[in-house]
């Protein structure tokens, strides 16, 4: 149901808004308190603002890689990624907790290098901002080099796909380049066409258990009888799918069950290697 998928994506959206604002003061004060230990001092200029962004956006598919390989992150993401409808109120559905997470922790490298607080905090801004766009199924392919250097709809829509061949990919923010450099790039395949939502989806439009669903599902795992402190550790932070007698599959079992290994041969890169 479109509509009340929509509504769920604005409510989510509205309601974080607050805690995200928060949130977002805090993660500032934090790296405010960092700041006497930077290493070096760099000015406040277009040059260096431009420098921080693109490092703030290798900073992105980090935390966003973890954020799909960490249970206890990929519980707060999951909210972004459990709706099977691809538009732009999805953009607007992300979980309460994202500054709760530590995740916060992967800014405190740029402002130790040199970057003001602030600037991080902007690039920071500017960059979700620009993804909000990325959510649309009206917009096609753009041309070669825009698809080869940006992050767009149409790389982002894999991103969002539970296909076996999309799982794990693209996890850029603005700039692709990330995920064609660490191997995580895979091309959108009309014959293979994006299927949204989670590989076990929700079924529910009640918030609460979107929110949370992922929290009481690891709250379950780490209580059960019998389990060693590793395998306990284990049910927050592995890969989403890890369980200690191997009765679930995380991404990387749905996709090798598939057959699929290396992602797939970027048709642009494919095209320009050809004599």
């Amino acid at each position: 149901m479109p509509a009340k998928d929509a509504s769920l994506g604005i409510l989510t959206g509205v309601l974080s808004d607050p805690v995200n604002a928060m949130s977002a003061f805090i993660t500032l004060g934090i790296l405010s308190l960092v700041q006497p230990f930077q290493f070096f001092t760099l000015p406040v200029n277009p040059w260096t603002f431009l420098v921080c962004f693109i490092l703030d956006d290798l900073r992105f598919y980090c935390h966003h890689r973890v954020a799909h390989r960490c249970r206890w992150v990929w519980a707060m993401h999951v909210v972004h990624h459990s709706s099977q409808e691809y538009n732009l109120a999805v953009a607007l559905r992300q979980g309460w907790t994202k500054h709760f997470t530590g995740t916060m922790l992967f800014k405190v490298p740029l402002v130790l290098i040199g970057f003001d607080p602030i600037m991080v905090t902007f690039c920071g801004v500017l960059n979700a901002s620009y993804q909000f766009m990325l959510h649309t199924e009206t917009v096609n392919k753009l041309p070669r080099w825009v698809e080869a250097i940006f992050n767009t709809p149409s790389h982002h829509r894999v991103h969002h796909a539970s296909n076996p061949r999309y799982l794990d990919a693209n996890y850029a923010g603005t700039l692709i380049i990330w995920d064609r450099l660490f191997g995580t790039f895979v091309a959108e395949d009309e014959a293979d066409r994006p299927v949204y939502g989670l590989v076990k989806n929700l079924n529910t439009f009640n918030l609460f258990k979107v929110l949370s669903h992922e929290y009481i599902g690891i709250a379950k795992d780490v209580s059960q009888k019998g389990l060693t402190l590793f395998q306990r550790f284990c049910y927050i932070f592995a890969p989403p799918g890890w369980s200690h007698d191997g009765s679930r599959l995380s991404s990387t079992d749905i996709k090798r069950a598939a057959g699929i290994g290396a992602p797939s041969v970027d048709p642009v890169a494919a095209k320009t290697s050809q004599p």
